[in-house]
């Protein structure tokens, strides 16, 4: 199993940034795919970037030149950095993982990751 621990989130200001961390622990060897999500109240939940085991990333539209995902190998870290956040950004934002790789019109969807944190609140006011 692997665990993730999301932090970083906050409440900020439209035009704010915050950047976001995950955690992971456990058995990560293999692990293939990153990615993060967020959610708001009666919603599904939304695929925002992914980076994957060669190190590409990929983000939303609603979110390209504002938000960046990276990946530490090293220190076993995913990190999600958000700029000219907006009040539509307001959610809670999930970290994901699993070890196999799959198609690409599947990076965005949840139901491709087995392994989830607890998520964190991002909260943007206008």
């Amino acid at each position: 199993q692997i665990q993730l621990v999301e932090s970083g989130g906050g409440s900020v200001q439209a035009g704010g940034s915050l950047r976001l961390s995950c955690t992971m622990s456990g058995y990560i060897s293999g692990t293939y795919i990153t990615a993060w999500f967020r959610q708001v109240t009666g919603k599904e939940r939304e695929g925002v970037a992914v980076v994957v085991g060669d190190g590409s990333a990929y983000v939303v539209d609603s979110v390209k030149g504002r938000f960046t995902i990276s990946r530490d190998n090293a220190k076993n870290s995913l990190y999600l950095q958000m700029a000219g956040l907006r009040p539509e950004d307001t959610a809670t934002y999930y970290c994901a993982a699993d070890r196999r790789p799959t198609y690409f019109s599947r990076l965005f969807q949840s139901t491709t990751y087995n392994y989830w944190g607890q998520g964190t609140r991002v909260t943007v006011s206008s």
